[in-house]
């Protein structure tokens, strides 16, 4: 017989079901908060995923639960509240799953699974002077309360229609505040949405492209004038979709003979510029774009060899992994005039995600790149990331945490200093596994191989999640 694989320490972050805390001060655990550190931290991530003995398919179905850690003169408040759903609220109500998601069907009899896919409202969020969106990829965002996280419904932007999705993964431009996204729609074809949004979230500008075939889109990047899309050759077979015979999960294929596509869209006019071609690879998450001198667009973006990813993404949900998707660092330089790659060299061969840069250089160069590492000998087959990392583009050095054993950290996020603006930190909440308890560890971003400046009690284990933002105080 073979035996279960044991489940890691991380499973426990992982598997836990969110209950929630209001508004609550936050002790320090060590070090103080640093006097330039005055804004919000928000985190997004699946808050549960059971309920009544049921598991979900897929880590991307569980609830939307969104952490808010506010920092002032006065000290730290953290709040963690259900993104409050309509969908989710009618399962609170049942005690029970009703709707299918990305990774699974409804339950029931195959005459129920023809309900609408529930919005899960647990990939990201979206800071505007006025309100916070909890962004997921097959719809509207929901609109909270930036203080309280307080749901206030459905986010149409002023004018998007709702048939339209409003993806995970928005860019602002530093100079001018004017937010880029996508939405990818399904129909007899699959279409590629465009939107430009003012800093305030008012839809200005929108426009369309047809996609080939029905393709798993998930992040793009900008680069001086262009927003870039790279289009991996994951299909989709929609006639199973449309009979619920299976899961968007399942029914999406690899299909290497393809290639990846590439798109070049005109920021300003939001008409494509090229469309190219290039060899196969998957990609979740770019770090950053920007023009060289000779007007081609440089792009870091983590690459997967294949669509294993997703594999592995389910199992993970399940505290146990069986599945080995190894993700790297790579650079991508294109004309993008004529939509070609010029050259294409890795970066970094550690394992490694969530790449981000300071939001004052999105779209311009960076001499930094901020990202979640596996720790040094960690078997890909039974762990999740366990440090944080700065690669230096430049030099090529990486200075990375040691966090110790049992200790995941998620996703770094940048946050410039309120007093210098040459100086900034990193933010990180991190699960201790040795005492079950999540913290947030503030570091110095010069000094990640340092010891945390501070760290901060949480009053509950918050679930690994996936993306968060820094919102500066006004």
């Amino acid at each position: 017989m073979i035996s279960s694989p044991t489940k890691k320490t991380w499973a426990k972050a992982i598997l836990h079901t969110a209950t929630g805390f209001e508004p609550s001060p936050l002790s320090v655990l060590s070090g103080a908060i640093p006097t330039g550190l005055r804004g919000s931290l928000y985190r997004n991530g699946p808050g549960r995923l059971e309920r009544g003995g049921q598991h979900v398919g897929h880590w991307f179905d569980g609830d939307g639960a969104v952490l808010g850690v506010h920092f002032t003169a006065a000290g730290a408040t953290g709040v963690y509240r259900y993104v409050q759903s309509a969908e989710f609220e009618a399962e609170e109500q049942a005690k029970r799953f009703i709707y299918g998601g990305y990774g699974m069907m409804p339950p029931g009899a195959f005459w129920e699974r023809f309900k609408a896919t529930k919005n899960a409202g647990n990939t990201s969020v979206l800071a505007l002077p006025d309100r916070l969106l909890a962004l997921w990829e097959g719809g509207h965002p929901y609109a909270l309360d930036l203080e309280t996280l307080e749901t206030h419904g459905f986010e149409d932007l002023g004018s998007l229609p709702k048939s339209l999705p409003f993806s995970a993964h928005p860019k602002r431009d530093p100079k001018t505040g004017d937010i880029y996204n996508f939405g990818v729609s399904f129909g007899k074809e699959a279409t590629l949405n465009l939107y430009r949004i003012s800093a305030n979230g008012t839809l200005k500008q929108r426009s369309s492209t047809a996609l080939d075939g029905y393709p798993l889109l998930h992040d793009f990047v900008t680069a001086g004038k262009y927003l870039i899309f790279f289009v991996p050759p994951t299909h989709m077979n929609p006639l199973l979709v449309l009979a619920r015979l299976k899961s968007f999960s399942d029914a999406f294929s690899w299909q290497p003979e393809k290639g990846t596509q590439i798109i070049v869209v005109d920021r300003d006019t939001l008409e494509v510029v090229s469309r190219g071609e290039t060899a196969p690879w998957y990609q979740w998450h770019f770090g950053n774009g920007y023009l060289d001198t000779d007007e081609n667009a440089v792009v870091s973006v983590v690459k997967y060899a294949d669509f294993n990813t997703n594999q592995y993404l389910k199992e993970i949900a399940t505290g146990t992994i069986q599945t080995i998707a190894k993700p790297t660092l790579w650079q991508i330089r294109i004309d993008p005039q004529s939509g070609k790659v010029l050259e294409t060299h890795e970066l970094l061969d550690r394992p490694c995600e969530f790449p981000i840069v300071k939001p004052q250089e999105v779209g311009q160069p960076a001499r930094y790149t901020y990202l979640s590492i596996h720790r040094l000998g960690a078997d890909l087959r039974q762990e999740v990331f366990g440090a944080i990392a700065r690669f230096d583009q430049t030099t090529g050095e990486l200075v990375e945490t040691d966090l110790g054993d049992n200790h995941y950290p998620t996703e770094p996020i940048y946050a410039p200093d309120a007093e210098d603006s040459n100086r900034g930190w990193v933010l990180t909440v991190v699960y201790d596994g040795d005492h079950d308890r999540s913290e947030v560890w503030v570091f110095d971003s010069d000094r990640l191989n340092d010891s945390p400046v501070c760290r901060l009690a949480l009053p509950e284990v918050i679930p690994l999640g996936f993306h968060g933002i820094w919102k500066s105080a006004n």
